[in-house]
C-alpha cells in the first residue's frame, strides 16, 4: 500500500474522534459549497466526511477541494494535448478511458496540469506532517464545448486514477440528480466497474447530504470487513465526483466467507489467501468442505496431511498465487513496484504464510 493511501486511510479513521477547529470546519464547507454551489449556499456537513474532505485536501489539491490553510500553495504547471500524449503515464491513463468509455476517443483535451511538492497536514497532526504530491488532471469534453465532460486525477508516481468527475453525460432536460436512487447507482456502477472493475465485490451504502437547498447524494462503496470507504462518491446536479480512498482492491477472487472467524466475525485476511483454485485443487475439495473441516477444529495443515499432502506443498501453493496477485497489481499501477524478482518475493513470503496452515478456529463451529 503506498504511503499516499496510508495516511488517506489514517486521516479517515482519525475524523471520528478528531476536533477539526470551527475555523478550518468554516474554510472547508465553504470550499466544498463552492464546488456544488455557484452561489455559496450553506452546506451542513457531517463530522466524518469533514475528516474524507479533509484527507482529500491534503492529497487532491484541486479546485475541488481547494483548502489554504491545511496546504501549501502548491502551483500548477499548464500541460498541452501533445505533451499530455507523449507523456508515459498520461498516456496509460487515456489508453484505460477510451477502452473503458470508447466514445471519449473523439473528445478533446481542454486542459491539463501536473503539480508537485508537499502538502502539509493539519496543524494538530503530530506524525505525518508532510505529503509529496505528484499528480496530473487532465480534463477531457466532447468537441463543441458544452457536452460530456470527464475530468482523471492521477497519481504522477504510480499511475493510479486517484479522482474521477463525469459531468453532463444525462440530457440537460433530466440531469443525473432527477433520477431514481437506483438508476444513479447503476450509473455510479457502471463508473466504477469500467474504470476499475469488480464493483460488486463492494458493499454499498447511499445517504442524502443535509443541504435544504441542493440534492446532494454520498455513495460508499466498502470492502466487507472494512471501516471505510474504498470508493466514495457524490452525486450532484449532472455530475458523478468519484475519489477512490481506501487501500487495495476488494479480491474477486472469494468463492466462500468465514473459512476462520474473529470476534464472531469472517476474518477477511485469511478468506483472501485462502480462496484458491489452485489449493482447492491440490487438497481435491470444494471451497464448502474447506470451511467445514476448518470448522471442526482442523488446520489446513491437518486435511492436507490426512490427503498425505505436505506443508511445504501447500505454503508453494499459496504463496506462488499471492506473489502473482502482488506481480499483477505491480504490473497494472495498483501498487508501486518493488523491482524485486518473483524468487525474492517467495522468499519473503512464505514464513509470514506459514502460521495460516497451522492456523485453527479458536472454539469448533457446531
Amino acid at each position: 500500500m503506498t504511503i499516499e493511501r496510508k495516511i488517506r486511510e489514517h486521516l479517515l479513521n482519525e475524523a471520528e474522534s478528531m476536533e477539526c477547529p470551527p475555523e478550518i470546519s468554516k474554510r472547508i464547507e465553504q470550499s466544498y459549497t463552492r464546488y456544488f454551489q455557484p452561489k455559496r449556499r450553506e452546506m451542513t456537513m457531517k463530522k466524518r466526511v469533514i475528516g474524507g474532505i479533509v484527507a482529500a485536501a491534503i492529497l487532491i489539491p484541486t479546485a475541488a477541494f481547494a483548502a489554504p490553510p491545511l496546504l501549501e500553495m502548491l502551483t500548477r504547471t499548464p500541460l498541452t494535448a501533445e505533451q499530455v500524449k507523449v507523456d508515459e503515464v498520461s498516456k496509460a491513463t487515456l489508453e484505460k478511458l477510451y477502452s473503458a468509455f470508447p466514445e471519449t476517443k473523439s473528445f478533446e483535451i481542454i486542459e491539463a496540469s501536473n503539480v508537485q511538492g508537499d502538502a502539509i497536514n493539519p496543524k494538530d497532526s503530530t506524525e505525518l506532517s508532510k505529503v509529496n504530491v505528484n499528480q496530473t488532471s487532465i480534463i477531457l469534453q466532447e468537441k463543441g464545448g458544452t457536452g460530456k465532460k470527464i475530468t482523471l486525477h492521477i497519481n504522477g508516481g504510480t499511475g493510479e486514477i486517484e479522482h474521477v468527475d463525469q459531468e453532463n453525460w444525462e440530457p440537460k432536460e433530466k440531469p443525473l440528480i432527477t433520477l431514481t436512487d437506483q438508476e444513479i447507482k447503476a450509473k455510479v456502477d457502471t463508473l466504477i466497474d469500467n474504470m476499475y472493475g469488480n464493483v460488486n465485490a463492494y458493499e454499498f451504502a447511499m445517504e442524502q447530504m443535509e443541504n435544504p437547498n441542493q440534492k446532494v447524494l454520498m455513495l460508499n462503496y466498502i470492502i466487507k470487513g472494512a471501516d471505510t470507504p474504498f470508493y466514495q462518491v457524490f452525486v450532484h446536479d449532472n455530475a458523478i465526483n468519484l475519489t477512490r480512498v481506501g487501500g487495495e482492491p476488494a479480491p474477486s477472487h472469494i468463492k466462500v466467507e468465514g473459512l476462520f472467524t474473529r470476534d464472531g466475525k469472517p476474518d477477511y485476511t485469511y478468506d483472501s489467501i485462502l480462496n484458491d483454485d489452485k489449493l482447492f485443487a491440490l487438497l481435491q475439495i470444494s471451497p464448502t468442505e474447506l470451511k467445514e473441516e476448518l470448522a471442526k477444529g482442523l488446520s489446513v495443515a491437518d486435511i492436507a496431511a490426512s490427503k498425505n499432502i505436505t506443508k511445504q506443498q501447500v505454503l508453494e501453493v499459496i504463496a506462488n498465487t499471492q506473489v502473482e496477485i502482488q506481480l499483477k497489481a505491480e504490473q497494472n499501477g495498483v501498487v508501486p513496484k518493488s523491482n524485486r524478482s518473483k524468487e525474492q518475493l517467495l522468499k519473503d513470503i512464505e514464513p509470514k504464510l506459514m502460521p495460516i496452515l497451522d492456523h485453527k478456529n479458536e472454539t469448533p463451529q457446531k
